[in-house]
Formats: structure tokens, C-alpha cells, sequence
């Protein structure tokens, strides 16, 4: 084993020991109280649940269904708040006057939008899409504004010395200065469009992994309801510390003006 492995090895296994330790105290909980499956399964037939689902196809049906829906709503998110969040930052009249709609925006996004949702576009992918949408946008908006004002003035200046045009402007000074914020905001971003994904599909689908939940409750399927967390949950992890987060650190190395949270 070489020195640099090591040191990854045991940051791997040091992230998942409490994972392990739910699970040690998951299983000594439910084999000491005798709770019945319904009301809590043990570990084993959470695993046995999910086994099921893999075979029968269910799980990659449902696999399939939320993600194409988050990378539709989150492509729309980013081609819509990136322009509009560096607009805001460049112009200070528009960053005054639309600050606080965004910060008041960001509390309402994504599931308390549901309802209208589906008044608007019915039950179906569009509602869905619009949720993710929705709940990335405000987000992403808010911390690309935030970004292109922390670009240092003295920076702005010299490019518009230089007679920098608009569109040269966006790409090689405000986007890049304001980046390290952009991908912060995505990281966030995402965290409430996954969120608003599976409770949207709890309401407005009949595929997804909101909507397996869903479905394991009217069954009654206790151990399918916490296989389908344990999905969500694992899933969302693994894009964020093997997608967003080495992402949002080389970007704060290349940029130096953040500071990245693992």
C-alpha cells in the first residue's frame, strides 16, 4: 500500500464509521424491543427490501424517472439563474431592488410550490421538472449575485478600461470571478431540488422514488419505505461528496475569493 492511499483509506472508512454505527445500534434497538416489522424493520429486512426492488426492476425504474427529472430541472435552473443572479450583481439599482424578493423567495422554493404546481401543469414530469426548477433557481440566483459583487472593484474597473464589451465582460470577468459562489449556490441549489423532487413525486407522479414512498405507505411496507430513505439519502450523498464538493474545491483553489464546506 502506498503512503498517499493510506491516508484516503482512512478517510473513507472514518466517513462511513457512523453510518456504521447506526446501523450496529439500528439492529440491537429493534432485536432488543421486538418491534414489529411494520412499525420498524430490522436491518436485514431493510436489506432484503432492497434486494427485491433491484430485481424486479422497480428500483431502476424508479432510478431512472428522478434522475432525468433533476438533470432537466437543474440544466434549466442553471441556464436561467446564472444570467439573471450576474445581471443583478453588475447592476446595483437591480441587486437593491431584487435582494430582498430572492431572499424572501428562497424560504418559499420548491415544496411549498407544489400545490400550484400542479394547478398550473397537472400530474406529470412538468410539475415535477418545475419543482426542481423552482427550488435550484432562487438559490442559485441569490449566491451568483453575491458572487459577481464580491469581484474586487479595482478588477471591474480594469477590464472596463480596457474597453471590454458586454459579452467578453460575462465570460472572462463577472462569471469567472463570481464562480466559486456559483457552484456553492448549485451545491445548495441541488440540496432543495432534491428535496422538492421527492415530495413532489410523492404528489404528482406515479414514478420515482417519492413516489415509492408513497407507495410502500399504502402497503404498509415498512421496510420499502426505509429502503427508498436510504436510497434518497445514499444517492444524494454520493452527488454531493463525489460530484459538488471536489467541484466546489478546486473551484475555490483556481479562484481564491470562498471558502468550500466538504
Amino acid at each position: 500500500m502506498t503512503a498517499p492511499r493510506a491516508p484516503r483509506i482512512r478517510s473513507v472508512l472514518w466517513f462511513l464509521a457512523p453510518f456504521a454505527a447506526l446501523l450496529a445500534v439500528w439492529a440491537a434497538v429493534v432485536a432488543a424491543t421486538g418491534v414489529p416489522m411494520r412499525i420498524f424493520p430490522q436491518v436485514t429486512d431493510v436489506a432484503r427490501a432492497l434486494v427485491g426492488m433491484t430485481v424486479s426492476g422497480e428500483l431502476t425504474a424508479h432510478l431512472a424517472a428522478s434522475l432525468r427529472r433533476v438533470l432537466i430541472g437543474s440544466v434549466l435552473a442553471v441556464v436561467t439563474a446564472l444570467p439573471f443572479g450576474i445581471a443583478l450583481g453588475a447592476s446595483p439599482r437591480l441587486s437593491a431592488f431584487f435582494a430582498p424578493l430572492l431572499r424572501f423567495s428562497v424560504a418559499l422554493a420548491g415544496i411549498a410550490w407544489i400545490p400550484i404546481a400542479t394547478l398550473w401543469l397537472g400530474y406529470g414530469d412538468g410539475a415535477v421538472i418545475f419543482i426542481v426548477w423552482n427550488a435550484m433557481f432562487f438559490a442559485l440566483a441569490y449566491n451568483t449575485m453575491l458572487g459577481v459583487r464580491r469581484i474586487p472593484l479595482p478588477l471591474l474597473r480594469a477590464a472596463r478600461s480596457m474597453g471590454t464589451g458586454r459579452l467578453r465582460m460575462f465570460w472572462e470577468v463577472l462569471l469567472p470571478g463570481a464562480l466559486p459562489s456559483v457552484v456553492t449556490g448549485l451545491r445548495v441549489g441541488l440540496g432543495y431540488g432534491w428535496r422538492g423532487l421527492v415530495a413532489a413525486e410523492i404528489i404528482a407522479t406515479g414514478a420515482g422514488l417519492g413516489y415509492a414512498l408513497f407507495l410502500a405507505q399504502k402497503t404498509f411496507s415498512t421496510d420499502v419505505i426505509i429502503a427508498s430513505m436510504v436510497i434518497i439519502g445514499a444517492l444524494w450523498l454520493i452527488m454531493d461528496r463525489l460530484l459538488l464538493a471536489p467541484l466546489e474545491r478546486r473551484t475555490v483553489q483556481r479562484w481564491g475569493m470562498t471558502v468550500a464546506v466538504s
